[in-house]
């Protein structure tokens, strides 16, 4: 990666495998290390921003979702953001966003309009939360996003509760998962992170068992960064969100792409761990709106 290219060795090989570098050119052209007056607004609306990691300690990639009112994420400088919250005790990055220098990457996605904006660059623990120091800004498109409408904070919403850790998808945890439209994923490469989305309607995440899961690779926006993260690096961390109780159900694990021979292309995710903690969001949503591109 350059400043005159964001794209790493990975994600050219998969543009040049699906035949898209040209278009990933052009779509390259909006990865910038700036804060635009118009993504500052945006990131100061959101209720909730989605941070991946590497886990210096075990080595494990995870994606945790921070929570607050609107304007607990503001851009304070051109390539800068603070967060105020942290993640919680029992969440598995605690302890590496409590280090300064931490590559991430986030996702501030919202349900309301069907926007998303993408931030990845490196924290640093500050009194009220977070600092990140931006190195890569782009927004995507509204493929695949179902709308819901924001109703609130759960009555009586207090603290997550302790995570439940385990080493297999418990019976109740294949049904969430398997009845899922949204999840997230978070990915690295050398020296960074990234975190983005999925969607689909139920049953585009197949459990294939206890600790294996697969989604296909609907068409999106060619950059390919979450799959040609995968290529050069499995480590991956995915996300769950319960939309109306809060709950979040994190999984970490490995991820490979495998192509077919009609052109179409699925991901395949190995568990090595699961963390369930009921209220890790105080928010409750709607029930969704499919998003008219979802096959």
């Amino acid at each position: 990666m350059t400043p005159h290219d964001p794209y790493h060795r990975g994600s050219r090989a998969v543009q040049d495998r699906v035949g898209v570098r040209g278009l990933a050119d052009h779509v390259g052209r909006s990865i910038g290390p700036g804060i635009r007056p118009v993504a500052a607004a945006f990131l100061e609306l959101q209720p909730m921003l989605v941070v991946g990691a590497r886990d210096p300690d075990s080595g494990r990639v995870w994606a945790s979702p921070l929570t607050g009112e609107p304007g607990f994420v503001r851009a304070t400088g051109a390539h800068q953001v603070s967060v105020a919250g942290r993640a919680g005790t029992g969440d598995p990055l605690a302890a590496a966003l409590g280090r300064p220098g931490t590559p991430v990457g986030t996702i501030a996605l919202d349900p309301r309009t069907r926007r998303r904006m993408r931030l990845n660059g490196r924290a640093r623990p500050t009194p009220r939360g977070l600092a990140i120091e931006a190195d890569q800004v782009f927004s995507n498109c509204p493929k695949y996003l179902q709308k819901r409408h924001l109703l609130g904070a759960r009555t009586g919403a207090g603290p997550a509760g302790p995570p439940r850790v385990t080493a297999e998808l418990t019976p109740d945890q294949q049904r969430f998962v398997a009845a899922a439209d949204t999840f997230f994923i978070a990915t690295v490469r050398d020296g960074g992170a990234d975190a983005s989305h999925r969607g689909g309607n139920p049953g585009f995440l197949r459990v294939l068992s206890p600790y294996e899961l697969s989604w296909p690779d609907y068409p999106g926006n060619a950059m390919f960064l979450t799959l040609g993260n995968l290529t050069t690096d499995p480590g991956a961390g995915l996300l769950l969100l319960d939309w109306t109780t809060g709950t979040a159900l994190q999984l970490t694990g490995t991820a490979a792409l495998a192509y077919g021979p009609d052109g179409t292309r699925t991901v395949r995710f190995t568990l090595t761990e699961a963390v369930e903690t009921a209220g890790a969001s105080p928010w409750t949503w709607s029930a969704p709106e499919y998003s008219p591109a979802n096959p």
